[in-house]
């Protein structure tokens, strides 16, 4: 049996029986896992108990506690969904967690309004709107969405009305798209009205919208309208044919959620069906990770409090494949919205049965899916997009460097990767303005203002930006290049920064670093582009570096202005390169004679000094002519 940490031992006898929440952390205080318990002291205490870790990853998770937090809740109910809303909070490493919460999208009816809106959003908020999804097949959401545009008039303006209202109608008006009650052309009433039948629609309910479009049209056909009958016949159709493939076999004519549940080892799916009046309207999925070693049933319990409880809307019965620990719980967090039931036979266990084909035909697919990304990711710019969780592929890259020489000639290197490739056409180098040497190295400042400057010349150029901006160095060099970018408001721009001493990738609104493995083709891309920014800061500041110490060393000899000694530097790049040139290669440089040349070489060291042929030893006559004068004629 284990002991438990110090800092946990201190609070373990003081926790109590009470149902509640527990937090386990590292010693960094990073949460590694969160639980719910109807007894918290005899829960977190089991923890350190030899036969619970029995399971690896609770082992794996046991080694890694330093300190527990605790929140106690009235009851079990409570603790369901406060532990769904801390997982969705902190994503700790160790719990079960649904893959793409965040990204299905709903379609939004905000019936708060006095004058209703219909559009697409990602964002569940407690607003009084009425949200109709998730749609995790988003052409079913966008054919739903237009029949309302084609059959409903529903403005799509941003006006807030009636506080705000325009002076005219707009050109969904004049086309039919909208009956203009922005300019009182529809009462309040009437668009209320179409809005409860959006409403009806949205909710599966489509054959009361067929009754009521079939009379209009007869109506229309009455008053010989035939354009307008001929319309509505074929709002008629569409409608009859959203409804055509999601037709199941009637079930006492009621309405049903199924939940269809299968595993394959550490990959688990969870399908919902929602069946409206004996149809099933949407078919929606997750797919979940972190199932090592957990039980069936913990693994249903996780999917039905992170995603079922925040449903916005559910059916009076709930079918389930098999009983959980915490379905008391799940059943007092539902507050008797819907009667929970595990169907063995007949028509009900029919419709588990084609939850579960449905959950299994997805986890197959989900696997393919995996197995076709690793066959990608032999493509390091793939593999990099996908570690980084990026929603563009980045495949123009660009990455900075800086450089000093005990804290002079400070300069930048920036690189350019296109596809994985050098582009040496985009490679700039910039000498760094903004930090004083006599203070020594400001490596923050020097990227501030190496990345301020390159992106702000860029925007003014109206040049390509890059997919990903990558910087030298760790949480600081990763500030100082945010804060650069925020000042040119492109924040939007992808930002990571890669440290040397252990590989580690820094990002935006991240605390702990990425570590991608050692052999990772994406890590090799990027140790590749940094390397290349590396080498380029520092060639251009070993460049600078010299150009300095030879301009140094020149100017102490007589006679060597600007304009020789710029030939110089054009002609043999150092010092040492003078210090090899032969006298005819100096000679034959603009503004050099042979006899300028002579002294030039002697004053380095390259000649032996030779005395003056009128003077037979000692100093030089107070005549004796400058270094870059013109020999006399004879």
């Amino acid at each position: 049996m284990p002991d438990a940490p110090e800092r946990v031992a201190q609070k373990l006898a003081h926790l109590p029986e009470t149902p509640g929440v527990y937090l386990w952390k590292d010693a960094s205080g990073e949460v590694l896992y969160v639980g719910k318990a109807k007894r918290l002291r005899p829960r977190v205490r089991s923890y350190f108990a030899s036969d619970h870790l029995e399971n690896p990853k609770t082992r794996r998770l046991v080694e890694r506690i330093a300190d527990v937090e605790t929140i106690v809740v009235p009851d079990e109910a409570h603790a369901l969904i406060l532990e769904a809303n801390l997982i969705k909070e902190h994503r700790p490493k160790y719990n079960v967690m649904l893959r793409d919460d965040k990204t299905y999208p709903y379609i939004k009816v905000t019936v708060q309004e006095p004058y209703p809106r219909v559009f697409v959003t990602r964002k569940l908020q407690s607003d009084g709107a009425r949200y109709f999804g998730p749609y995790t097949d988003v052409a079913a959401m966008r054919r739903a969405l237009d029949v309302v545009k084609r059959i409903f008039t529903v403005r799509s303006c941003r006006y807030d009305m009636p506080r705000e209202m325009p002076e005219r109608a707009c050109l969904d008006y004049h086309i039919g798209r909208c009956k203009a009650p922005c300019v009182h052309l529809q009462t309040q009433q009437e668009y209320a009205a179409m809005i409860k039948e959006v409403v009806t629609f949205l909710d599966g309910k489509t054959d009361d919208v067929v009754k009521r479009v079939r009379g209009l049209m007869d109506a229309a056909a009455e008053r010989m309208e035939f354009e307008r009958a001929a319309e509505l016949r074929d709002a008629i159709t569409r409608l009859q044919r959203m409804e055509e493939p999601s037709v199941v076999a009637e079930v006492e004519g009621g309405d049903r959620d199924v939940i269809g549940y299968a595993r394959d080892g550490d990959d688990a799916a969870a399908t919902l069906l929602r069946i409206r009046s004996g149809k099933l309207v949407a078919r929606e999925h997750r797919f979940l990770e972190g199932v090592e070693g957990e039980q069936d049933g913990h693994v249903l319990s996780t999917y039905l409090a992170s995603s079922y409880l925040k449903a916005p809307a559910r059916a009076r019965e709930l079918l389930l494949p098999f009983d959980f620990e915490d379905r008391e719980a799940f059943e007092q967090a539902l507050a008797g919205d819907a009667k929970l039931l595990i169907p063995q036979r007949g028509p009900k266990r029919d419709l588990l049965d084609l939850a579960e084909q449905n959950a299994r035909h997805l986890l197959e697919e989900f696997k393919l899916a995996e197995q076709e990304t690793d066959e990608r990711a032999a493509d390091p710019v793939y593999e990099l997009g996908q570690a980084l969780g990026l929603e563009k592929l980045p495949r123009a890259i660009v990455c900075f460097d800086n450089s000093t020489a005990q804290g002079r000639d400070s300069v930048g290197g920036i690189v350019w990767f296109e596809n994985g490739r050098p582009r040496r056409a985009e490679y700039r180098t910039m000498k760094v303005k903004s930090v004083d040497e006599a203070q020594g190295p400001d490596d923050f400042q020097s990227m501030r203002e190496v990345v301020g400057r390159y992106f702000r010349r860029r925007v003014e150029e109206q040049r390509p930006l890059p997919d990903l901006v990558v910087v030298d160095g760790g949480k600081g060099q990763l500030s100082a290049a945010d804060e650069a970018l925020h000042e040119l408001q492109l924040t939007q721009l992808p930002l990571i920064g890669l440290a040397k001493r252990d590989e580690e990738i820094f990002m935006r609104g991240r605390r702990e670093p990425l570590r991608l493995p050692r052999r990772s083709s994406a890590l090799r891309l990027l140790q590749q582009i940094r390397d290349e920014a590396h080498r380029t800061a520092v060639t251009y500041n070993r460049k600078r570096r010299t150009m300095r110490t030879v301009t140094s060393e020149l100017l102490r000899i007589p006679g060597v202005g600007p304009v020789k000694r710029r030939a110089l530097l054009q002609a043999f790049g150092s010092l040492q390169g003078v210090k090899e040139a032969t006298l005819e290669q100096v000679a034959a440089l603009e503004g050099f004679s042979e006899a300028s040349a002579r002294k030039l070489l002697e004053a380095l060291g390259v000649l032996p000094s030779a005395a003056p042929l009128d003077a037979p030893s000692g100093d030089a006559p107070p005549d004796a002519a400058p270094l870059d004068a013109e020999p006399k004629a004879e």
